[in-house]
C-alpha cells in the first residue's frame, strides 16, 4: 500500500483547484477565473486500491502587495517541504514569462519527486506542446512531464498513477470516509464568495472577503430521499435547516454601492445563487443573511485574516 502528501503548486489561474476538484470528485475549491481566488490550504484526500493520496491545494505564488498576499505564499511555499510528491501545475495556454522563471527557481532545491503539469491542453494546439515540453524538460530534471487538463479530464488518469508511483510505502493516513480538513464555516464562506465573485463580474476586484458570523445547523446530510422498506415508496427526508449569517467584505464605499447593487438587486442575486449552492452542497434547506460592510485595508489587518482562517507560517 502508498500513502501520502501530494501538493498542487503554481502560478494563479494555471488550473490548481480544477484539478483537485476533478481527482477528488467533490468541490472541495471553489473556482474563478480572477486570480487569487484560493487563499489558503485546502486538502482533499482519495482512497484507491494501491493506497490513499492526501492532495493539497495552495494558494498561486504571486508577488505580495499585501500582508494577505504574504500569508498567501507563505502556506504555499511551506507545503513544499511538508509533501512527498510536488505536482508543479503550468498554464500552458498562456507565455512564460517572469512568475515561471521564479517558479523554476523555487524548486530548484527540492528533494521530493516533482511532476510537472502541462495543464489547459485542451485549449492549445498540439504543435504548440512540443517546445513547451522541451523547454521545461531543459529548465529542471522532473520526474515526469504530463500534458494535462483539469477541465476535461485528459491525462487526469495518468497523473493520478504516478502519484501513487512516487509515494512512499505506508498505511492510510485518514479513514476511507474522511474527505477535507476543511470545517463547514469554511466551505459556506467559499460557496457565497464564489458567487461574489462570479455575479459581479469585472466590476469588483478580488478584494472582497466573506465572514461567517454565526452558523447553525446539523451535519448536512447528502441524501435527500429514503425508501420505505415495506412499500418501496420513495419519500422525501425532512430535511434540518441550517442558518448562516455572513458578511462581505469590501474595501470601499464604491464596492460595496456594486456589491449591494440598485435596490438591493446584487446582493439579493447573490443571496438567492449561493443559498441554492448551499442547499446543494449541505443537503440542507439554508437561511442565509447576507451584510456588505466596508473595512479599509482589510488585507493587511492581522486580526481579520485570522478570523477568516487564513494562516500565519511567517
Amino acid at each position: 500500500m502508498k500513502a501520502g502528501f501530494v501538493s498542487f503548486l503554481g502560478r494563479p489561474n494555471a488550473g490548481k483547484s480544477t484539478l483537485l476538484n476533478r481527482i477528488v470528485g467533490h468541490k472541495l475549491a471553489i473556482v474563478s477565473d480572477k486570480p487569487q481566488t484560493t487563499r489558503t490550504r485546502i486538502v482533499g484526500v482519495k482512497n484507491y486500491e494501491e493506497g490513499q493520496v492526501v492532495f493539497v491545494d495552495t494558494p498561486g505564488v504571486h508577488k505580495p502587495m499585501h500582508r494577505m498576499n504574504v500569508r498567501m505564499v507563505d502556506v504555499a511555499l511551506e507545503a513544499m517541504r511538508e509533501v512527498d510528491v510536488l505536482a508543479l501545475v503550468v498554464d500552458v495556454s498562456v507565455k512564460p514569462g517572469p512568475g515561471d522563471r521564479f517558479m523554476l527557481e523555487t524548486i530548484s532545491d527540492v528533494k521530493t519527486p516533482v511532476i510537472l503539469v502541462l495543464n489547459k491542453v485542451d485549449v492549445v494546439a498540439k504543435q504548440r506542446l512540443l517546445p513547451t515540453i522541451d523547454h521545461y524538460s531543459k529548465a529542471h530534471p522532473f520526474a515526469e512531464i504530463v500534458p494535462a487538463s483539469a477541465a476535461d479530464g485528459t491525462n487526469v488518469d495518468v497523473l493520478e498513477k504516478l502519484f501513487l508511483q512516487y509515494l512512499p510505502e505506508g498505511e492510510p493516513l485518514y479513514p476511507r470516509d474522511y474527505v477535507t480538513d476543511q470545517p463547514e464555516r469554511f466551505f459556506a464562506s467559499e460557496i457565497i464568495r464564489e458567487q461574489v465573485l462570479q455575479l459581479t463580474y469585472d466590476e469588483l476586484p478580488f478584494s472582497t472577503a466573506v465572514i461567517i458570523d454565526r452558523f447553525e445547523g446539523e451535519d448536512f446530510q447528502p441524501e435527500l430521499e429514503a425508501t420505505e422498506e415495506k412499500t418501496g415508496v420513495n419519500r422525501k427526508v425532512a430535511r434540518p435547516l441550517t442558518t448562516i449569517y455572513a458578511t462581505i467584505l469590501v474595501d470601499r464605499e464604491s464596492q460595496k454601492g456594486i456589491v449591494v447593487g440598485k435596490g438591493g438587486a446584487m446582493i439579493k442575486q447573490i443571496g438567492t445563487a449561493a443559498r441554492a449552492e448551499l442547499e446543494r452542497y449541505f443537503g440542507t434547506r439554508v437561511f442565509l443573511d447576507l451584510h456588505v460592510k466596508v473595512k479599509a485595508e482589510w488585507r493587511d489587518d492581522e486580526r481579520t485574516l485570522n478570523e477568516l482562517g487564513m494562516r500565519d507560517d511567517s
